[in-house]
C-alpha cells in the first residue's frame, strides 16, 4: 500500500478510471501537456492521448458547456476549474443546465459529469484563488457536492463521483494537496457519496468539519481531551449535498454539545444549516448552543493576513471550552 499525497491520490483515481472506462475524459486549461496547475493530471495525456485529456481555451463556461453535451451523449467528462473562484464564470452552466436536466427531462437525460475545483486558502495565493464558497453548490438541487479531507478518501470519493449518474462538484482543499501522506490501497476502493465518517470516537463533545478544516479540528480534539478530560467525537462529513444529518444528530444526542468548523464565511454557510437541523432533530438533547467556528464575512485576504482569516486549532478549542462549560 503506497503512501500518497492528495494530488497523487487524485491522479491515481483519474488514471484508474480512465483505464477501466474509455468514456472517461478530462478537459480544462493546461490539464494536458502541462499536467494541470497543481500537477493533478500529470502524465495522463502521455498515456491516454489528446482525445481524452483535452487542453481547452481559458473559458470556464465553454469547458462546462462542452462537458454537459458530452455527458448527455454518453461520455463521463471530468472538467477542471483551475480554482473554484473561476467557476463563477461557468456557474450558469452548472445551475441552469447540469443540475436540472434529469428533472427537466423527467429522467430521460442525466449528466454524469464530475467538476473538479481546487478551493480554499493556505497556499498564499491571489484574489479568486483562495475562496471557500461551498454554500453556492450545496444549496443547488440536483447536484451532489463532495469535499474530501485526505488522500485516501479523495481517491475513493472521486471514483464514486465519476461513476455517479448525476453531476457532482468535487471540491479539493488545496491546502491539503501536499500537506501530508496517507496509505492508499492499490486496488479500487470506491466510497459511497453521502455518509459521513466518525474519525475520532468520543462522548464528551461533537466536532463537525470537512476538507482542510479536519486536521485543525483533530488537533483541537486531542488538546481538549488532554486539558479538559472530555473526549470529543470528530465527524468528517465528506459530502455536503446530500448531507448526512443522521450521523451528526446521532452523535449530538449522545454528547449534547456540538462545534461546527468551516473555512467559509460564517453567514449562510453550511455550519448554519447543520446548526438549524440539530435544533430541529436534537433540541431536547442539547446542553449548550451549537457553536460555529468560521471565516469572517469578508473576502479572503491576501497572504499576509491569510492565517488570521483561517480557523485554526486555538479558535476551535476556545469554542469547544465554551460549549463544555456552558
Amino acid at each position: 500500500m503506497a503512501e500518497l499525497t492528495m494530488v497523487e491520490a487524485i491522479n491515481l483515481a483519474l488514471r484508474q478510471e480512465m483505464e477501466q472506462d474509455e468514456k472517461v475524459v478530462i478537459l480544462g486549461e493546461d490539464v494536458g501537456w502541462d499536467g494541470g496547475i497543481f500537477r493533478v493530471t500529470e502524465g495522463l495525456v502521455e498515456q491516454f492521448g489528446e482525445d481524452r485529456v483535452i487542453d481547452t481555451p481559458l473559458a470556464e463556461s465553454g469547458i462546462l458547456g462542452f462537458s454537459i453535451g458530452m455527458a448527455i451523449h454518453g461520455m463521463k467528462p471530468v472538467p477542471e476549474m483551475q480554482f473554484s473562484g473561476f467557476s463563477y464564470l461557468g456557474f450558469h452552466q452548472i445551475e441552469s443546465h447540469a443540475s436540472r436536466l434529469r428533472w427537466r427531462s423527467q429522467g430521460r437525460f442525466t449528466v454524469p459529469m464530475t467538476v473538479r475545483m481546487p478551493y480554499g486558502g493556505g497556499v498564499r495565493a491571489l484574489e479568486h484563488h483562495s475562496e471557500s464558497r461551498e454554500v453556492f453548490y450545496a444549496h443547488m438541487p440536483g447536484l451532489k457536492f463532495v469535499v474530501p479531507s485526505g488522500p485516501r478518501n479523495a481517491r475513493a470519493l472521486l471514483v464514486a463521483a465519476i461513476r455517479d449518474p448525476d453531476p457532482v462538484v468535487f471540491f479539493e482543499p488545496k491546502k491539503s494537496y501536499r500537506a501530508f501522506r496517507e496509505e492508499v490501497p492499490d486496488e479500487d476502493e470506491p466510497a459511497e457519496i453521502g455518509p459521513a465518517s466518525i474519525v475520532r470516537p468520543g462522548d464528551g463533545l461533537t466536532m463537525v468539519a470537512w476538507g482542510s478544516m479536519l486536521p485543525a479540528t483533530l488537533e483541537a480534539a486531542e488538546r481538549i481531551a488532554e486539558e479538559e478530560g472530555a473526549e470529543p467525537e470528530v465527524i468528517d462529513v465528506t459530502t455536503l449535498a446530500p448531507l448526512d444529518y443522521g450521523t451528526v444528530a446521532g452523535s449530538v444526542k449522545k454528547t449534547g454539545r456540538c462545534v461546527v468548523v468551516q473555512e467559509a464565511p460564517l453567514t449562510y454557510g453550511p455550519a448554519g444549516e447543520i446548526a438549524a437541523r440539530l435544533q430541529e432533530e436534537a433540541f431536547l438533547r442539547l446542553k449548550a448552543p451549537v457553536a460555529r467556528v468560521a471565516g469572517p464575512d469578508v473576502h479572503m485576504p491576501y497572504f499576509a493576513r491569510e492565517k488570521s482569516y483561517l480557523p485554526g486549532a486555538e479558535r476551535i478549542i476556545q469554542a469547544s471550552r465554551a460549549a463544555l462549560h456552558y
